[in-house]
């Protein structure tokens, strides 16, 4: 990168700073901190809702499978088409008229209306490590990023890769902490609006020069790597089974729900970021991947090599000044994931037990306060974790198993089985975390018949952790009591 690039990327982040402070000033209660006082219009939810999904996690990840597969590699994002119109035509109208009747704040706050306080505080400590680990794995993708652009010399002798971890998490986390939601969302908005212009009009258009047009990549690359169908199965099983049930239980998503005016905005919003997932971001990120391939076969075998060739490509193949853009729009996905899970993860430990447990009465403005020392405290929490990590997409899949294994199966039952107990949510979300967590750990010591049988098919720890989430969730609820409360309102109820 070039002085005009870095002073573009310096005037993008204190931009994001000020949007930060401008809600820090504005913010006047812990609903306008956690779900922007209910009243965000649906085009810039929408947006949010794509750029938290995507975010540096896949956007990164993605370069990375259009590297190691091609094409076949947006599949990954066709979970977020279905899961958008499932939780659009399915959840949204559910969820909304519990919501307004009980201005709820977190996931946890509708298995409390639906379960009891036990069920909900289990979730929300599921809830809050999940997307604690998210956080990082965003940091972790902002840190490969900028340690291939912006940082490749750092200061003080510092390894670059370190030194960007610790720049990029004190961004992220420093302007979570002031603005919360509404500066999440917003930023989020206009975050989204910089990558898809630097994608389609800057990086794309310019990285195919570079390789020769289409024809030159296709002389390039195996032609497998221009089919549909180059990948397994099993693989596609697992990331269907592994993404979209977050949907059903991702803190970001409620949030967002919450932050809708009703039902009608909300199904807009939702389809909107389905569109955008899939195909927009799912065949823009794939084919960047493939063209690094093409211009970087040196990092071919190289261990997490693939996520290295788009900040590559970024860094030396972009001419001086729309280096600075592109990099500031992949920034932009990685932050607007990285800011969403952080305000997640902040709003469950908050919202589901200091406040519940510890802070009952205190007025709004203590709340605000407790509000940002918990966001900040997470924050260099899931920057130490993004340390530990190998790659971004293994942190992605980590955080994802974390949180859909258990809480899936009861938050299903939750909405559609009026039979479903609290015990049996309970021993549904314990069986099921407990399983994939220790399938996870011992992968590769356990006595040989038990691999063959758990991993000889090649699928994901989380699959068998749902099968076992739901053989507990359903056996117990048929033996105990069902809950008293009402279950979610038929489609139409809430508007």
């Amino acid at each position: 990168m070039y002085a005009f690039d870095y002073l573009i990327f310096a005037l993008y982040m204190t931009v994001i700073l000020g949007v930060g402070y401008y809600h820090y000033r504005r913010n006047r209660d812990e609903d306008d901190y956690y779900v922007g006082g209910r009243r965000i219009p649906p085009t810039a939810l929408g947006l949010s809702i794509v750029a938290t999904d995507v975010g540096g996690g896949f956007s990164i990840g993605l370069g990375g499978l259009g590297f190691l597969m091609g094409l076949a590699g947006s599949w990954l994002l066709f979970t977020g088409l279905v899961g958008a119109w499932l939780t659009a035509v399915f959840i949204i109208p559910r969820i909304k008229g519990p919501d307004l009747a009980r201005k709820m704040l977190t996931y946890p706050d509708f298995l409390r209306w639906r379960y009891d306080n036990r069920v909900a505080l289990l979730a929300a400590v599921i809830s809050a490590v999940g997307y604690l680990m998210f956080t990082g794995s965003q940091i972790q993708a902002g840190a490969t990023l900028a340690s291939e652009t912006v940082f490749r010399t750092s200061p003080f002798g510092w390894d670059p890769f370190l030194f960007s971890l610790y720049a990029m998490g004190f961004i992220i986390v420093v302007y979570t902490v002031m603005g919360g939601i509404k500066a999440v969302i917003y930023t989020d908005f206009v975050q989204w609006l910089i990558l898809l212009f630097g994608l389609i009009a800057l990086a794309i258009p310019l990285a195919l020069r570079e390789v020769g047009g289409w024809a030159g990549l296709r002389e390039t690359l195996p032609a497998e790597f221009f089919s549909l169908r180059n990948i397994e199965t099993v693989t596609f099983i697992n990331w269907m089974v592994t993404i979209i049930p977050i949907w059903l239980v991702g803190m970001t998503i409620y949030q967002r729900i919450y932050a809708c005016r009703g039902v009608k905005e909300g199904r807009k919003a939702w389809y909107i970021a389905g569109f955008f997932e899939y195909p927009v971001m799912a065949f823009m990120g794939v084919i960047l991947g493939m063209c690094a391939r093409a211009m970087y076969p040196e990092l071919i075998g190289v261990e997490g090599g693939q996520e290295l060739g788009l900040p590559r490509l970024i860094n030396e193949v972009l001419p001086i000044g729309i280096t600075g853009v592109v990099a500031a729009a992949y920034f932009s996905a990685i932050m607007s994931t990285a800011d969403s899970c952080l305000v997640a993860s902040s709003g469950n430990v908050v919202g589901d037990f200091l406040q519940r447990y510890f802070f009952r009465g205190a007025s709004h403005l203590k709340m605000i306060r407790v509000s940002r020392v918990v966001t900040l405290i997470l924050g260099v929490t899931a920057v130490y974790y993004a340390l530990r990590l190998e790659t971004v997409i293994e942190g992605v899949f980590d955080a994802y198993g974390f949180l859909v294994a258990g809480l899936f199966v009861p938050t299903l039952g939750a909405f559609f089985w009026p039979r479903a107990s609290s015990a049996g949510a309970l021993a549904g979300m314990l069986a099921g975390g407990i399983l994939t967590n220790l399938l996870q750990f011992f992968r590769g010591s356990l006595p040989a018949a038990l691999e063959s049988f758990f991993f000889g098919a090649g699928f994901s720890p989380v699959v068998f952790g749902m099968a076992a989430s739901a053989v507990f969730f359903v056996g117990v609820s048929l033996l105990t009591p069902a809950p008293a409360a009402a279950t979610p309102s038929e489609p139409g109820g809430a508007r």
